[in-house]
């Protein structure tokens, strides 16, 4: 932890680009070094002006103790560009960050198939609906799906990861403890107990608009390709786009209309020859499968529209209607593979009522992991609705009889 509170003091000296850092880096070998050299030592490193020495003055660690206290406190984990585990996928781009805050579980990504997911905040139902078939399929056949949880494509993308039972990585342009836009909390609550929130931006940090193009070069580094799945003629997404191909990366795109303002980025990418077409998910996925072959599964997948789905789509239409219909009905006395024993052994014990989670728990005698799983899977598929206090009620109606 000592030595991490020189990573934080680095990362955080204000008028100290990223170039610079690095190759204060390069040259000192650990931020430590950097902390305790001279000022005169500065001006040995190529590019070092006495102005950007001086951003090196102030010798103060109560900045970097406070944001260590506050990991400690929300339970993140800071990776650094010494450790092990930082991507190495990540350290190759042009300027790299010098540390990651983690929130949930990244695991060792340079052996996941990643395939980034971004487009337009605006989007079309088609849009959404796309990119949450294209992220559900891509997830099911193995690729890990990392976005940005922001609004439109992003959110549907991780929506259709979480679908599909599996991690799903979220880049923040913000503290990862900073929940933007704030209809997400659940979003991102779900992602980082299924995969991870990950910024480069300490706890508390605002998500500013000049943050975005920064973190987006993080989103492409840490993935082997990234799709567009929606993108206006000037979109965030394109500079992601533009970003992968710079760093070596794919790149693919969605096509639509072409008198569609929100396809017109990506329609573009296609006719200059910048990205692939897209129109399935082994599109993308038969890139990688040789180089992936104990990940990736290329075969057709389909978005699944389970009852839980209807209902969930049945109780937003009643909501909005202001109705009170009598909810679907899920006859248990046939088969349901697509739910599992945990799943349903919820469900039933739901059927007496509005349940607290932590009752819940005690209720259904299954580990507390399980419990939050099987309920994040049921409420993502619409079986299952939570309100205030995380309390959890059936979206359906129990037949067994």
């Amino acid at each position: 932890m000592a030595g991490t509170k020189y990573w934080v003091w680095l990362s955080e000296c204000k008028g100290l680009p990223a170039w610079a850092k690095l190759r204060l880096l390069e040259h000192f070998g650990t931020p430590e070094n950097i902390f305790y050299a001279d000022g005169e030592d500065y001006l040995h490193v190529e590019g070092i002006t006495p102005k950007l020495a001086g951003s090196l003055a102030d010798k103060s660690t109560a900045e970097a103790d406070r944001i260590l206290g506050e990991c400690e406190r929300l339970g993140l984990r800071i990776l650094t560009m010494q450790d092990a585990d930082y991507p190495v996928r990540l350290r190759n781009i042009y300027e790299p960050p010098c540390l990651l805050y983690v929130r949930g579980r990244l695991g060792v990504i340079d052996e996941e198939a990643a395939i980034a997911m971004v487009g337009t905040r605006g989007a079309t139902p088609y849009g959404i609906e796309t990119a949450e078939t294209l992220a559900y399929a891509m997830a099911k056949q193995g690729a890990l799906i990392v976005s940005g949880a922001a609004s439109g494509i992003d959110s549907a993308a991780h929506r259709g990861a979480l679908r599909a039972g599996a991690r799903t990585v979220a880049v923040l342009g913000g503290g990862v403890d900073v929940v933007f836009p704030r209809e997400n909390a659940r979003l991102y609550q779900d992602i980082a107990a299924c995969g991870a929130l990950v910024s480069e931006y300490p706890p508390g940090t605002s998500a500013l608009g000049a943050h975005f193009p920064v973190r987006n070069r993080i989103i492409s580094g840490l993935c082997l390709a990234t799709v567009v799945v929606e993108a206006p003629e000037r979109s965030g997404a394109l500079i992601t786009a533009r970003t992968a191909l710079e760093q070596g990366r794919g790149v693919f795109a969605v096509p639509g209309a072409i008198n569609a303002p929100a396809s017109r980025g990506c329609n573009r990418l296609i006719a200059d020859g910048a990205a692939a077409l897209v129109c399935d998910s082994r599109d993308v996925l038969w890139e990688y499968e040789a180089q992936y072959p104990h990940k990736l599964r290329c075969e057709r997948v389909e978005l699944p529209k389970t009852l839980g789905y209807q209902a969930r789509q049945e109780a937003a239409a009643a909501r909005a209607a202001e109705q009170t219909e009598k909810l679907p009905a899920l006859d248990l006395r046939g088969e349901h593979p697509e739910l599992t024993d945990d799943q349903l052994r919820i469900l039933r014990r739901l059927r007496e009522g509005e349940m607290q989670v932590d009752d819940l728990i005690e209720a259904v005698e299954l580990p507390t992991r399980r419990v939050l799983s099987a309920l994040t899977v049921l409420e993502i598929e619409g079986y299952v609705a939570q309100s205030g206090g995380k309390r959890f009620s059936l979206n359906v109606e129990l037949v067994e009889e």
